[in-house]
C-alpha cells in the first residue's frame, strides 16, 4: 500500500484482526469503555458507519493540510 493511500491509524486485536481507519478508531474506543464504548458502537449502525468510513476517508487523503 502506498504511504497516501494508507490510513493514518491502525488497530490490531491480540487474534490478529486489524481494523483500519474509522474503524480503528471505533474499535479502540469501544475498547476504552465507559460512554466510549457506547460512542465506539454507533459504528457499528450501518448508515453511521458508512458516513464515518467516507469522512475519515476524506479526512486522512488532507491529513498533510491539518
Amino acid at each position: 500500500m502506498a504511504e497516501a493511500d494508507a490510513p493514518a491509524l491502525l488497530a490490531t486485536e491480540a487474534g490478529g484482526r486489524e481494523f483500519r481507519g474509522a474503524a480503528a478508531v471505533n474499535r479502540v474506543l469501544r475498547e476504552l469503555g465507559g460512554g466510549w464504548r457506547l460512542l465506539g458502537s454507533l459504528y457499528l449502525i450501518a448508515p453511521i458507519g458508512w458516513l464515518e468510513d467516507r469522512y475519515y476517508s476524506r479526512v486522512s487523503r488532507r491529513r498533510a493540510w491539518f
